[in-house]
């Protein structure tokens, strides 16, 4: 059992309520592959700049992440710099630099090919499509996008989401997608272009999974500290398709456990700047508080009503 997740590694820049971190190991593709990791061997495919340092190489490799597929190229990695305000939802972005990500041709080493599971970062729609054309009939493929690749290239992204199992997208993103004010009726327009699966985040909110007729909801864990939700998503991708590929089915009750361990790992990601929270996790602290997430959403039926 190995994933194979392809998107961006970069250095973010962030300034929250609670505190500024400069220069930090950020990029979808690091956030998913550690949050994975703890569930299984993560194969990973990005490009960085001759800038990276080893000891972020080294970082990924303590996590059993296969680091072959990261392209080191002359030039410098992706930065991103944002701020949030107290409303932790949504970041104002200061600085985007695209650097070597801008000319990204994903490129998948032999050994990967064979990756049974595949996540698909919030790159641009064409590339998803000629990463899929590399692989080998994956089980499935789970896949992530963006508001800018639903507002510049949506029948593009229409042709790949033909091709994806499950979609991973926020609130915000399925509306835009669809033109539907209403996320229920949005997703059910979504699954009609091939996913089967729709998980919608919803930040401190939960989450809301679609699979055809049935719905499912969880709820975020409640945090008495929240210090940098960036990443938040990608960490929840990470735990969600880790624990799918872990388990090896796509059944309901599978489904909605991966929802909530999903939802574990982004609550502990968001404890702290960059990766440093997961890098400090223990695997009795996953399973401890994915107990708490079952007693915060146990309850019984009144067979008397």
């Amino acid at each position: 059992m190995s994933i194979l997740v392809v998107g961006s590694v970069a250095f973010d820049s962030v300034k929250t309520p609670f505190g500024e971190a400069k220069e930090i190991l950020g990029g979808s593709a690091s956030y998913f592959s550690i949050s994975a990791s703890f569930f299984g061997p993560v194969s990973l495919v990005a490009v960085v700049g001759k800038d990276f340092p080893q000891e972020h190489l080294d970082l990924f490799q303590k996590f059993s992440v296969d680091t072959r597929g990261l392209q080191k190229v002359a030039g410098k990695t992706f930065r991103w710099a944002g701020e949030y305000g107290f409303a932790l939802n949504e970041a104002k972005t200061l600085d985007t630099q695209l650097n070597v990500f801008e000319s990204f041709k994903p490129e998948i080493p032999a050994g990967y090919r064979n990756c049974q599971y595949v996540f698909l970062g919030n790159i641009d729609p064409v590339l998803q499509r000629q990463v899929l054309a590399q692989v080998s009939k994956p089980k499935f493929v789970a896949c992530d996008t963006m508001n800018y690749w639903i507002s510049s290239k949506p029948e593009e992204l229409k042709r790949t989401l033909a091709q994806v199992d499950i979609l991973i997208i926020n609130d915000g993103e399925a509306r835009m997608m669809t033109g539907q004010p209403n996320v229920t009726k949005a997703a059910r327009t979504i699954c009609s272009w091939g996913p089967k699966i729709l998980v919608v985040k919803k930040g401190e909110y939960g989450v809301a999974m679609y699979t055809g007729g049935s719905i499912f909801g969880a709820p975020a864990f409640p945090l008495e500290e929240v210090f940098d939700p960036t990443g938040a998503g990608d960490t929840f991708a990470g735990g969600f398709v880790g624990y799918l590929a872990k388990i090896g089915r796509l059944d309901d009750e599978t489904l909605r456990k991966a929802v909530i361990y999903g939802s574990v790992m982004a609550s502990f990601n968001v404890e702290d700047f960059s990766l440093n929270r997961m890098i400090r996790l223990k695997h009795s602290e996953i399973h401890e508080r994915y107990r708490q997430f079952k007693e915060l959403t146990h309850f019984e039926v009144d067979q008397s009503l």
